[in-house]
């Protein structure tokens, strides 16, 4: 029997939002009769919603450090690094890979200080623009820096990506890896026509524009731009409303935002929903406003239901998007471009189509979920064989790794 390869996949927290599908999709998805998987995740925040549920349903139970959490801290961070490295000595895997910056630092630190053969980090995105002021943006590039040198390889999730990071000198271009986000979208792909899972509850018939912004309620997504864009709109189409889907900590003032806007019955805050292929069956536009991104994951669900996108020109957006090909394009932070690709579109009911249909076929294609786990398969593989590490000769440690 062939012997398994053991991988502790840290992660930040797992919130609602694409990165916490992925982590899940990939953990369950690897080879189990070459793998063992193991999912570390911290605590995510009160308003941030969680996704245990789907974690549930692909009989995934992470072991949880209520630590390894979204809060900056050095001695909390000190002291997540220090049960990381306990458990890692204790469970001895052969490859620790790290998600996002929280469980990147302690993560990888750990994995280092417990002897831990192979290291992988993976950037769903970065901090380096929109996050934080210059000195501390500065300080993560400097951290980023060194952990890249604890890494055997790091991850990115688009070409875009990856030039920031050589841009900031994060890692040589031969250790970078560009491994595109694999999502299980037979349910976005099988959406046809309206389900009215979101009309109904807003009370609209099946002819007037809804269009849909999907993800947490947070600064970098902009929200404000998109309400100001919704009320640009709504002088030249009144009929027109908007549904924000998601939640977060900036709810209270976006919906303060709405009414000083004039949108108080245009504008449908329908908080989390655990099933969005119906949601964006209801929708005839799916917008990103964000300031920066890695790899939207609400494009790219969009996208697969067969619905047009409008989407600011930022981080790895357009490594997904060609303007006019399979969506709209705009600048960041400028209601009245966003307004204009908005109308564009509604307005025009061939463009519609063609984006959809364009944008729908190139999303099956390049992130199905099977895609990303036999690249990440063969790339783990590739990185043990470097180490000299015979993948014939590896066992399960006997204490056991299953959680």
């Amino acid at each position: 029997m062939y012997p398994k390869i053991s991988v502790v996949r840290v992660f930040s927290r797992l919130n609602i939002g694409g990165p916490s599908i992925h982590v899940i999709l990939l953990t369950a998805g690897l080879n189990p009769a070459r793998f063992q998987s193991t999912l570390i995740v911290g605590q995510e925040g009160p308003q941030e919603g969680n996704m245990f549920e789907l974690a549930d349903r692909y009989n995934i139970h992470p072991v949880k450090i209520p630590s390894l959490g979204r809060e900056i801290s050095l001695l909390n961070d000190l002291w997540t690094t220090f049960q990381l490295w306990r458990y890692m000595r204790r469970v001895r895997p052969h490859i620790v890979h790290t998600h996002t910056s929280k469980a990147g630092f302690s993560g990888r630190l750990a994995a280092k200080l417990a002897g831990v053969p192979v290291v992988v980090h993976t950037f769903h995105g970065h901090v380096f623009h929109g996050y934080f002021g210059p000195v501390l943006t500065n300080t993560f590039i400097f951290l980023e820096r060194f952990l890249a040198r604890l890494s055997d390889a790091i991850i990115t999730i688009s070409e875009r990506l990856k030039e920031d990071l050589l841009e900031r000198k994060i890692a040589p271009a031969e250790k970078i890896q560009i491994l595109e986000l694999g999502l299980d979208l037979e349910s976005f792909v099988a959406v046809r026509g309206r389900t009215f899972a979101l009309r109904s509850e807003m009370r609209l018939d099946a002819e007037t524009p809804l269009v849909g912004i999907v993800g947490r309620l947070v600064p970098i997504k902009d929200h404000r731009t998109f309400l100001e864009a919704a009320a640009l709109a709504c002088k030249a189409h009144p009929t027109m409303r908007f549904a924000i889907v998601g939640d977060g900590e900036l709810r209270p003032q976006l919906e303060a935002l709405t009414e000083e806007l004039g949108l108080g019955n245009r504008v449908y805050f329908a908080g989390w929903r655990k099933d969005l292929a119906p949601v964006y069956a209801d929708l005839d536009l799916v917008v990103i406003s964000s300031r920066n991104e890695g790899t939207p994951v609400s494009l790219i669900e969009g996208a697969a239901a067969g619905k047009p996108v409008v989407a600011t020109r930022v981080g790895g957006i357009p490594d997904l998007l060609e303007d006019g090909k399979n969506g709209l394009l705009v600048p960041s932070a400028q209601p009245q471009a966003l307004c204009d690709a908005m109308l564009k579109v509604l307005g025009t009911p061939g463009l519609a189509a063609a984006l959809a249909s364009e944008g729908k076929e190139q999303i099956r294609r390049r992130f199905g979920i099977h895609r990303l786990i036999s690249d990440l398969e063969s790339l783990y593989c590739s990185l043990l064989e470097q180490k000299g590490i015979s993948l014939q000769g590896i066992g399960v440690a006997a204490d056991g790794m299953a959680q």
